[in-house]
């Protein structure tokens, strides 16, 4: 199958808010902070194009819930995928191809984390990134809101960004540089998700996935088995 894939590339901006206590554990590989998480996913492709088929200026959400560590290799997500609905018929067709893990890269080692899909609707989705990091927002009217400010302190230089580097749990892969940021609104009625929060963590990070080959992203559990291997 990923023998018939054109060459693709899309980069942009991501980020998430979710159920976590500011820092999320699991951006750190670690235990959520209840021993659940729920939280919304938010992608906009700035660049990126499938074969010939331009993706520019598109958006994407996620919801998902999971309970346990999400990179210990035995936890699975409950997903629901919303697509922007401006996006034209060989578009929709890319971007499904691309996050559903069938186009190979990054996306395609993310996908094996998902349990069950609740489904995947086309509709308009708001989007929106400070230059500076000082916030960041995504929407779908009446369904959806997420928005957050970017983390500060006393000890935070003024223009300066709460950051991590090479988090070990990265939802967009590895190398990833992490802003850390503050949810001001995380509400969800959709899809069979409900939630309404705020307060709790948010990040940001920039992307930038190809393909289709496939990326190389061990759990927990394959780096376990390995050093096993290796005795």
């Amino acid at each position: 199958m990923v023998a018939e894939v054109p060459r693709w590339e899309v980069s942009g901006d991501w980020f998430d808010v979710c159920k976590c206590n500011v820092p999320c554990p699991c951006e750190f590989a670690q235990m959520p902070s209840s021993g659940d998480c729920e939280g919304v996913l938010a992608w906009h492709v700035n660049k990126g194009h499938f074969g010939g088929v331009s993706l520019n200026g598109l958006n994407v959400i996620a919801l998902g819930s999971f309970k346990g560590n999400l990179w210990a290799g035995d936890v699975k997500v409950t997903m629901g995928m919303f697509i922007d609905q401006r996006a034209s018929a060989k578009q929709r067709e890319a971007i499904q191809m691309i996050f559903g893990g069938q186009a190979g890269g990054y996306p395609a080692e993310f996908a094996k984390l998902v349990g069950e899909m609740r489904g995947l609707e086309f509709v308009p989705i708001e989007f929106e990134i400070e230059r500076n990091l000082a916030h960041w927002r995504a929407e779908i009217p009446g369904r959806v809101v997420a928005r957050a400010e970017a983390l500060t302190g006393p000890m935070t230089p003024p223009g300066k960004r709460v950051q991590t580097i090479n988090p070990p749990g990265s939802e967009v892969g590895p190398g990833a540089v992490a802003t850390w940021g503050t949810a001001t609104a995380d509400e969800v009625d959709a899809m069979g998700f409900k939630w309404s929060w705020s307060g709790r963590s948010s990040k940001h990070i920039p992307f930038r996935w190809s393909g289709p080959e496939a990326a190389k992203v061990r759990s927990k559990a394959s780096r376990r088995k390995s050093r096993g291997r290796g005795k």
